[in-house]
């Protein structure tokens, strides 16, 4: 199953290791990112593929869980949910 991963926040260093480091972790292949910093604040968009016997509760979990630690907020979504709700 393809995700999306979102990362918002105040931009530190390590970010992008740590949200990295924690998807290779759980098997996730990142398929495509994008990143940039906007007046100080963060934000990378991922296109990622989970594993066959990924379970997406606890990945979104384990993100979340990775979010609050270093202080930004993670969010995970199935593609063709992210896709659908993005359609003009």
């Amino acid at each position: 199953m393809q995700v999306i991963v979102t990362v918002i926040g105040t931009d530190k260093v390590g970010i992008i290791a740590k949200v990295t480091t924690k998807l290779a972790a759980l098997n996730v292949n990142i398929l495509d990112v994008s990143q940039t910093i906007m007046q100080g604040a963060f934000t990378m968009m991922l296109l990622a593929k989970l594993p066959e016997d990924g379970d997406f509760g606890a990945i979104k979990a384990d993100l979340q869980d990775l979010g609050a630690d270093i202080g930004v907020e993670v969010k995970i979504a199935r593609q063709e949910i992210f896709d659908a709700m993005h359609k003009l």
